[in-house]
């Protein structure tokens, strides 16, 4: 059955989904963007490339929601994104207009989609579209910690001279840098971490993983790309290939790891429906601590859009 994506927002990030999405064959393709013309030339320059790449799909480019109608997956990446200097937290007021606006359109014309929201401060974001949407949360799930935890596990294969791959690493809590970096159940090849290198260089690369999309935005002057727009492709194949991977996401709480009513980064199965289960898994009293803080910084921000 040929499945449906639809990406809002034709910036780097939604072209970046968009091409990953082709190359994977995982189904049509619809850019939407307000400048309708960049999201068709983006449209057609991946069109060009579709002979060398044996691509199945069409891409097309619109801003006409109409257009992304009867989508089994939406893709929420507009939004204002971060410049040098900026926090993911300084767009909090304008990406929550922005993103209330385009899932309501989005619900309208795909009552029946999967949400998957990447626009930053990607936890408050995910928490606004849901609302918006009126969709039962399980349908509503935030890029997080599948990109944060790529970067752990690429920080720590660099650090071991081993190949990222073989690498296992989780993050959990906040998208920012209060976010839990779990470098305790890390692995290199089945091997611990801790067994592998030091503690001052575990607690570097625990602070590079939670500032590394700052980090890029300092060298490049704007967001990753990238990599945001792989760790979204592997949700989207998630759900429409309905595969139940386990995967660390931004959904909503109820009372696990003692969080509730608030969007948060935690390990989950994920499949056709959403959210499947969310994994509890035994922590520390210090990582508990680290769920606890950044669950008060998350609620920080959403009090502060209520006011």
């Amino acid at each position: 059955m040929r499945s449906k994506i639809s990406i809002i927002g034709a910036g780097n990030v939604g072209a970046s989904v968009a091409q990953c999405c082709l190359l994977k064959n995982l189904g049509t393709v619809v850019m939407l963007d307000a400048v309708e013309n960049v999201a068709k030339g983006k449209a057609l320059d991946m069109s060009h490339a579709a002979a060398l790449h044996d691509q199945l799909f069409s891409v097309s480019g619109t801003s006409d929601y109409a257009d992304t109608s009867g989508s089994e997956v939406v893709i929420i990446t507009a939004g204002r994104a971060r410049k040098p200097g900026m926090s993911r937290n300084d767009l909090l007021k304008i990406n929550a207009a922005i993103v209330d606006d385009v899932t309501r359109k989005v619900v309208k014309h795909s009552p029946d989609a999967i949400l998957i929201v990447i626009t930053n401060p990607l936890d408050a974001m995910s928490q606004v579209a849901w609302k918006a949407s009126g969709l039962d949360h399980r349908r509503v799930i935030g890029l997080s910690g599948l990109l944060d935890s790529s970067r752990l596990r690429y920080y720590i294969a660099e650090a071991t001279g081993a190949g990222p791959h073989t690498v296992t690493g989780l993050t959990m809590g906040e998208h920012g840098d209060s976010m839990a970096v779990l470098t305790r159940l890390a692995t290199v090849g089945g091997v611990p971490a801790t067994k592998l290198l030091s503690a001052e260089k575990l607690a570097e690369i625990r602070y590079r993983t939670a500032h590394g999309g700052g980090e890029v935005v300092d060298l490049m002057g704007c967001s990753a790309y990238y990599a945001p727009g792989i760790a979204a492709t592997a949700m989207a194949e998630a759900i429409l290939s309905d595969s139940h991977t386990t995967y660390p996401c931004s959904v909503y709480m109820t009372g696990q790891y003692g969080v509730d009513g608030i969007y948060m980064c935690v390990p989950i199965r994920l499949g056709a429906c959403g959210v499947e289960d969310i994994i509890e898994l035994e922590l520390t009293d210090n990582e508990k601590n680290q769920i606890a803080e950044t669950a008060r910084h998350i609620r920080g921000l959403l009090k502060e859009l209520e006011e």
